[in-house]
């Protein structure tokens, strides 16, 4: 099967392309990309006129919640739900129940994902259980499948098990991802600590507990000569703890989520649980900082973290209502408002985050548009408004602060190994 996608604005991170070319698609690889190429009668054509026609997007952090709570989302379900964001190739974690520590686990991942429309790739534990006491098995996670290992969720407390696992990245060359987390600080808070907690007589988070665990986890990268990648970025702070890193030639990289350049602890007054998660939204300087950090390239990648909860769950007062909002069909959308039209970033700039920089980092084959690469393409027309209502999300959890906000950005094609897997005609 061929397609022509013509009339495009052909943007592509990994070779610094922005132009108008048309990308032929034949099978699952893309055959060539030029000026002017011809359809033939039987070739399917997509007009990409007025749009971007990018690499299929790649979110590093999603939470499909299979095994164990399918009532709330299931590996195909959610790989629909990333297909008609656009995301083409996600990674999911591993705090499910029973949580992914055995090749067993990691296999039915992949046939699970096999029934679906788009690229899954299985994250599994750094520890067994999630317990925090003993290391998993990482060799045979990785020919089981696994491409990079995290406790997400929970921080690994011990050091020495942390520097552990650090070494034994730096041998399989695969990145461990910590969420960090210094555990006795949270101390069970809720939100950002600062002025709104103190109004709104809420137990805080401080910055400090994300910043101080970035800072133990840089020291034992530079030790052990392992791959770090942290997690949901929050704060100023933990970007200079990472820009200072990476300066010194620390092998570090680092995701931030949508909902940390876009809105701040501000939002937790009036969305409630709907603006809680961990780490907790922060402050506007916070949120400047994250943005810079995006700039400068201090922050390499821009993962939702997406995380349904059902309403039951989260429409239950603050302090009982879990971490944690959805984010895929929100991404695009919040990346072009917020990062292009408000933040004056340009396509190449805020796309590699989802493109080519994952890609990198889990060094998968995907990320770019070039002859005889797998055809994954996404195709989005950045001047198209949106409106972020229940019926606009295809996910079974609405759990999002972002319902009834306007934006710009909307996923028209999704093509994954060549197959067109969403179309929004």
């Amino acid at each position: 099967m061929k397609i022509v996608i013509k009339n495009g604005r052909l943007i592509d991170p990994a070779s610094k392309t922005d132009e108008m070319l048309d990308v032929l698609v034949e099978d699952d690889r893309i055959a060539d990309i030029a000026p002017g190429i011809k359809a033939k009668n039987d070739d399917g054509v997509i007009d990409a006129a007025g749009c971007l026609v990018l690499p299929g997007l790649i979110d590093m952090h999603v939470h499909f919640r299979e095994p164990g709570r399918e009532d709330i989302e299931t590996i195909y379900g959610g790989s629909k739900v990333a297909a008609k964001s656009g995301f083409t190739s996600v990674c999911t974690m591993p705090n499910t129940d029973p949580v992914i520590d055995n090749q067993a686990l990691v296999r039915f991942i992949k046939l699970e994902a096999e029934k679906g429309p788009i690229n899954v790739f299985p994250v599994a534990t750094i520890t067994k259980g999630m317990k925090g006491g003993e290391i998993s098995e990482m060799g045979e996670l990785i020919n089981a499948g696994a491409v990079a290992f995290t406790d997400d969720g929970l921080p690994v407390m011990s050091s020495i098990l942390m520097r552990r696992a650090l070494e034994y990245s730096r041998m399989f060359n695969v990145p461990i991802i910590t969420h960090s987390e210094d555990l006795e600080l949270t101390d069970d808070g809720i939100m950002n600590e600062g002025r709104n907690s103190t109004i709104l007589g809420l137990k805080g988070i401080p910055s400090e507990s994300e910043e101080v665990m970035i800072a133990r986890d840089v020291i034992l990268t530079r030790l052990s000569g392992g791959r770090l990648h942290v997690a949901h970025v929050s704060s100023g702070g933990s970007v200079e703890i990472l820009r200072r890193a990476k300066s010194d030639g620390i092998r570090v990289s680092c995701e931030t989520a949508p909902h940390y350049f876009s809105l701040t602890d501000d939002a937790v007054a009036e969305y409630l649980s709907m603006a809680k998660m961990k780490p907790p939204l922060r402050t506007e300087d916070d949120r400047r900082a994250i943005i810079e950090g995006l700039r400068s390239g201090v922050i390499d990648v821009i993962a939702t973290d997406h995380a349904p909860h059902s309403m039951n769950e989260k429409m239950q007062e603050l302090e009982y209502a879990p971490f944690g909002i959805i984010g895929l069909e929100t991404a695009v959308p919040l990346i072009i408002t917020e990062l292009v039209r408000e933040n004056g970033f340009s396509f190449i700039e805020a796309f590699e985050k989802v493109t080519v920089n994952p890609a990198r980092i889990l060094k998968i084959d995907r990320g770019a548009l070039q002859a005889g690469k797998i055809a994954d393409i996404t195709i989005i027309d950045p001047g198209k408004k949106v409106v972020i209502t229940e019926d606009f999300i295809l996910s079974k959890c609405k759990n999002t602060p972002f319902l009834g906000r306007e934006l710009y950005g909307a996923v028209q094609y999704t093509l994954c190994n060549g197959n067109v897997v969403y179309s929004r005609n």
